[in-house]
């Protein structure tokens, strides 16, 4: 898309002399973002929304100029006097851009334009000017662009609750951006990456409090998000509760199942140090979590998730259980994974995500980043100076992988991410990316002892509840809290914790003759907020309270006759392109309540070959994207699957289900 406006060249930007001297003696706007993102300041950013918000957020937070949509300067006042309606005509704004970026032929609008005509022509000012609001129109601009940036963002990742097809497809071609490269910006994500937003924190002074639908993330950790099947605009109404089995295996451990490994690591010298690994005898016990899910289905009706603690199975085990979740109807797994040595090189230790629809798991992987280490103190809380020796610092023998991040995000709002044991502790840049995006729940599992709200993970999940705003439940062993014991003090059946937004931290314990507990939870709408001048919205989701109940499993013999036959098929998709198709269902379901009439230009976008994708720089569908999205279409309108499949008529892939449509009074939805 060509430029759309000229300006007068940026001021060249004095150099002083070599070496140190390389860098601007005073840091411009320009020379600010050249430094984040290698390139100018130039109006191709307006081709994609995205770029503009991660250029206004960098040059708010660089100049700290953000205060000034929560305080500004003596004398003045935001949002500015000269907007009579500054809210809604952001709003305004922001919809006609979202129909301007799929479709150059859309007037641009006006307060757009006009806005950047300002900070283009001041590209070369200091930054200096914005901190100490010496060019109050600057910062005007700037806030203003921000905040339709941001309003254009909306619908980009979590699902947005539209009242109209503006930027129908700009939303669908974002959504596919954001699965291939982590990013909602066509800016290199290695350079800087701009993420969906789910919360905004409810108090606080910070950058992060003026966007409530994208946030701007320094590079360092890979994030990636996921979209699940799920409720969303025009869809069935969703659910307002949420059953959770937490299943605190292994119920025993004992001494021997943590024992010494070699490590490749060198021992210094007066530095005592070894690694272990934990390998329960106990495996997970299949009959008994058959059993368990007919009890749990008896007491709810349904189990939407089954949660089980750190390294509680391997690897190896995730497919058999699975097929036991399927015929018990259960949509989703988080469990610790742990994995069995390989010579020469540590195990990796992970929480395994496995979300199902329509036949179909989506696997997702989240590594933990930071090693158990035990002490002497550990050591003899444990009960474990039999294999370990207590004055030798033991490190969890496992692999440390780059930092990254999953998010999950389930529909109407629903989002999740999951971190292991001690990254929860640890903050470091994987906590500032939650904290920027704010999940809506934290699922934490953990090799730990007794979920104590006086113990550690109670204090880092009071920090996630406060900032921003997010539920989180961990959830160990009942094994691990029976070891842990010191001097003087009793075992303790705390097995989990669940901490939500404005409410106490609530210990979860598992009575005597129990196997497990069912946590329900109530979801309800919730304010989202941005504190530039916007005025709230009800768009967001929030736990809304909780209730628990002690799980005894079935007799034996009954549970198997209870589930629903049929093992799930194996994934024909990854995780990332079952994102895309969830992506594109969601837009196809928007359509079909907002524009029918644009449902085969839709599936024309989405077929292979689409001119945008070579536009944005990501990679055309495969052949069974392709084909998985045509039927899909097709489900919906036969011309405009037809149309997009390269191989004539569209139908099912083996194991794979097409398009399931079906209507709701006037609404419709698309799975």
């Amino acid at each position: 898309m060509p430029a759309v406006l000229t300006y007068p060249a940026a001021p060249t930007v004095t150099r002083a002399s070599e070496g140190w001297g390389d860098a601007p003696d005073d840091p411009t706007l320009a020379s600010a973002w050249r430094a984040v993102a290698g390139t100018t300041i130039g109006d191709e950013l307006l081709e994609w929304p995205p770029d503009v918000f991660a250029l206004t957020e960098v040059l708010l937070q660089r100049s700290e100029a953000y205060r000034f949509a929560l305080s500004p300067p003596a004398g003045l006042t935001w949002p500015p006097a000269s907007f009579p309606d500054w809210p809604g005509a952001v709003a305004d704004a922001a919809r006609q851009w979202s129909s301007w970026a799929e479709d150059p032929n859309e007037a641009i609008p006006g307060l757009l334009i006009q806005e950047w005509a300002v900070l283009r022509e001041r590209a070369g000012s200091p930054l200096n000017d914005l901190t100490e609001a010496r060019d109050w129109r600057l910062c005007e601009a700037l806030l203003t662009l921000h905040a339709i940036a941001d309003e254009a963002c909306a619908g980009l990742g979590v699902a947005l609750d539209a009242s109209s097809a503006d930027g129908l497809l700009y939303r669908a071609r974002g959504g596919e951006l954001l699965a291939r490269t982590g990013s909602l910006a066509r800016i290199p994500a290695h350079l800087v990456r701009v993420l969906p937003k789910v919360r905004t924190p409810p108090a606080g002074s910070s950058a992060r409090a003026l966007s409530r639908n994208a946030c701007v993330l320094d590079p360092g950790v890979e994030a990636r998000w996921h979209k699940a099947p799920g409720c969303g605009p025009g869809r069935q109404p969703c659910r307002e509760r949420v059953n959770y089995l937490l299943l605190p295996w292994p119920l025993q451990i004992r001494a021997s199942d943590f024992r010494p490994v070699r490590g490749p690591l060198r021992r210094l010298d007066n530095d005592s140090f070894g690694f272990f690994e934990f390998a329960p005898s106990e495996r997970l016990d299949l009959a008994l979590a058959d059993r368990m899910l007919t009890a749990a289905r008896d007491q709810a009706g349904v189990v939407d998730v089954v949660v089980l603690p750190e390294s509680a199975v391997e690897d190896a085990e995730i497919d058999d259980l699975e097929t036991l979740l399927a015929r018990h109807g259960v949509t989703g797994l988080i469990t610790g994974v742990r994995e069995p040595p390989q010579p020469g090189q540590f195990p990796r230790n992970w929480v395994h995500i496995g979300v199902r629809a329509h036949g179909q798991w989506m696997h997702i992987r989240q590594t933990k980043h930071h090693r158990w280490s035990l002490d002497d103190a550990q050591i003899r809380q444990y009960h474990l100076s039999g294999p370990l020796h207590p004055h030798t610092r033991w490190w969890e023998a496992i692999e440390v992988p780059p930092r990254s991040i999953q998010f999950v995000e389930f529909g109407d709002g629903v989002t999740l991410a999951s971190l292991v044991c001690e990254d929860l502790a640890q903050t470091d840049d994987v906590a500032s990316v939650i904290r920027s995006v704010g999940p809506m729940i934290v699922v934490t599992p953990l090799l730990d002892g007794p979920q104590l709200s006086s113990r550690w993970a109670a204090r880092y999940a009071s920090v996630l509840a406060d900032d921003p705003g997010s539920a989180v439940l961990t959830l160990t062993s009942f094994g691990m809290t029976q070891r842990s014991r010191l001097p003087g003090q009793s075992r303790s059946p705390v097995v989990a914790l669940w901490k939500s937004p404005g409410q106490p931290t609530r210990e979860i314990s598992l009575e005597p003759g129990a196997q497990g507990i069912l946590l329900s939870a109530s979801i309800a709408r919730a304010t989202r907020r941005s504190f530039d001048g916007r005025p709230p919205g009800d768009s967001g989701r929030e736990f809304s309270g909780v209730s628990v109940q002690q799980v005894r499993a079935a007799s034996p013999g009954t549970g198997s006759q209870r589930s629903r036959p049929g093992p799930p098929s194996r994934p024909i998709l990854a995780a990332e392109e079952l994102t895309i198709l969830a992506t594109w269902a969601q837009a196809a379901a928007e359509a079909l309540t907002f524009a029918p009439e644009r449902i085969e230009a839709l599936a024309a976008d989405a077929r292979a070959g689409a001119p945008w994708r070579a536009e944005l720089g990501i990679r055309q569908p495969s052949s069974a994207l392709q084909h998985s999205l045509s039927s899909m279409f097709h489900a919906v309108c036969p011309a405009a699957g037809a149309s997009g499949d390269p191989r004539g008529r569209p139908g099912a892939l083996p194991g794979h289900e097409a398009g399931v449509v079906w209507k709701t009074g006037q609404q419709t939805s698309v799975t």
